[in-house]
């Protein structure tokens, strides 16, 4: 099928005044109407992360709910169409592009894709169980565990518009997204009145995402090229710059969420390590659906332990596929594969974020090989509980 090219510069003019005509609307709205404390009748939550941090997981962990309308990445359709600017030129443009997923507004697409559309040209549908059943696809129950290729062979062909139709009838949205740096940026979705949004901030050890990093090299340059501000040119992030603009983003995330947040955020922020979540599945997922008011079903409860306790860490050609595993295999495969030198430079450049993080630096590739040495420290009782939360301090 020809696609039709649109100069970025049009885009980001379409997406400026669609936001400016969103904003007046909003604040005449509010400037008119009283507020109403009743919220909204969907769950909105953000998977917010970054890439090769096991985000694809989580998500899944979402998706495979029969309560869950889920989309990965979204905002890749905004990033491949303007390219040429740089994350935080971006931001906004992402952020409308989520709200408007939020509310099951698929019409945001059409400055991305303005042709006719079908389920596969949207990024990573397959990877959504809600695109591969009813009524999005007939082939699969709401109830039914999906897979990737089961569902691209099956699903493909139905027209984009199901998209739409199939959120509208989930109690939840969930949208994992790797393409936030910076949480103020969401504030205005925090504080939107149509919106109900929760964020899920995960976070892995950045010496275990430098080594899943190298699998998928070619995959991430374009984006690193967005991250470092190259007007376009794909880069390898050979001298760690990109990784440590994501660990900067994580510091910064963190930090704003715990201190001396505002009052909006109150039960809404939770982070999770992905180390302590292959370790304990079970727990940190009844935790995460807990905090996004989800029950854990029977058969979600086997398909986890199905998937987390497979054999050895898994093959370069599955960087970005969630297959069964040995998932704590897979968390502390850095230490053997890296080198003693790469890993003082990662945490030469990501030290902040290793420590607020709650990880332990090593000091010799003695330290690095010992297994029975443990690199992710409990999590300190006063890291953060929103129950010591006060908004008058």
């Amino acid at each position: 099928m020809a696609r039709i090219r649109i100069p970025s510069a049009i885009v980001i003019l379409f997406v400026t005044v669609q936001t400016g005509f969103l904003l007046f609307m909003y604040t005449r709205y509010s400037s008119f109407m009283p507020h109403s404390e009743e919220k909204p009748s969907q769950v909105h939550v953000l998977i917010l992360s970054s890439w090769r941090s096991g985000s694809s997981f989580v998500g899944q962990l979402f998706s495979q709910h029969p309560s869950v309308f889920y989309l990965m990445e979204p905002a890749w359709h905004v990033w491949v169409t303007m390219y040429q600017n740089s994350a935080k030129v971006l931001h906004m443009a992402v952020r409308d592009l989520v709200r408007s997923v939020f509310l099951c507004d698929m019409s945001v697409f059409d400055a991305y894709m303005p042709w006719k559309r079908n389920l596969s040209d949207l990024f990573q549908w397959a990877v959504s169980r809600a695109l591969c059943s009813a009524p999005a696809c007939d082939s699969f129950q709401r109830t039914d565990i999906t897979s990737e290729m089961a569902c691209k062979t099956l699903c493909g062909r139905y027209p984009f518009s199901k998209v739409e139709e199939a959120c509208k009838t989930y109690s939840h949205v969930v949208i994992k997204e790797v393409r936030f740096f910076d949480l103020k940026v969401l504030y205005p979705l925090l504080t939107d009145p149509s919106l109900n949004l929760k964020i899920i901030h995960l976070v892995r050890d950045p010496r275990a995402v430098v080594k899943s990093r190298e699998q998928s090299v070619k995959a991430l340059a374009r984006d690193n090229g967005i991250v470092l501000s190259t007007n376009g040119t794909k880069v390898e992030d050979s001298k760690y710059k990109v990784m440590q603009e994501i660990c900067r983003s994580h510091v910064q995330i963190y930090e704003t969420a715990t201190l001396k947040p505002p009052n909006f955020l109150k039960d809404r922020y939770l982070m999770i390590r992905f180390e302590d979540l292959v370790r304990d599945p079970l727990s940190e997922i009844s935790e995460m659906y807990k905090f996004a008011d989800l029950t854990l079903t029977p058969t979600l409860k086997s398909w986890i332990y199905n998937i987390t306790h497979g054999e050895g860490p898994g093959k370069k050609k599955e960087a970005f596929k969630i297959t069964s595993r040995d998932a704590v295999s897979v968390s502390q495969a850095w230490r053997n594969v890296l080198s003693f030198q790469k890993i003082k430079k990662i945490q030469e450049v990501c030290k902040g974020a290793i420590n607020m993080l709650g990880y332990q630096l090593v000091d010799s590739e003695k330290e690095q090989r010992d297994l029975s040495l443990d690199l992710v420290l409990p999590r300190r009782q006063n890291q953060f509980s929103w129950s010591s939360f006060n908004p008058k301090h």
